[in-house]
């Protein structure tokens, strides 16, 4: 079973989304509400893959991401955000995500884009 880190600064997203994932699955080991703590989550539990939202407080999604990948060049990454941030999905890819999820989104669209980052192992 697949081992996932949901970082969300909104705990009914986080929710929504360990549900689809819990559905599937994949197991959530851990949640955050923003890039400096999913940083300190992602080093303490070693999950296989993170789902990352981009607009959150204090740290965001791109800074977690590269925060993220400094520690471990590996990680795996899926960006999550509204249709209406593609710049930032744009800076999310290019800093090195895997692939992204927009909100509000489907549950096989998400299950997809993890299971197509984890079978690239």
């Amino acid at each position: 079973m697949k081992r996932i880190l949901v970082v969300d600064d909104a705990k009914v997203v986080r929710m929504v989304i360990k549900q689809i994932l819990t559905r599937n699955d994949f197991l959530v080991v851990g949640e955050a509400e923003n890039g400096r703590e999913a940083l300190e989550k992602y080093k303490e539990l070693k999950p296989d893959a993170v789902t990352m939202d981009i607009v959150m407080p204090e740290v965001d999604g791109i800074q977690g991401l590269k925060d993220i990948l400094a520690y471990d060049k590996n990680a795996k990454v899926v960006m999550i955000s509204a249709i209406d941030q593609r710049d930032a999905l744009q800076a999310a890819l290019l800093n090195g995500a895997c692939d992204f999820v927009v909100k509000p989104f489907e549950d096989d669209r998400m299950v997809s884009s993890l299971n197509s980052i984890l079978a690239k192992e």
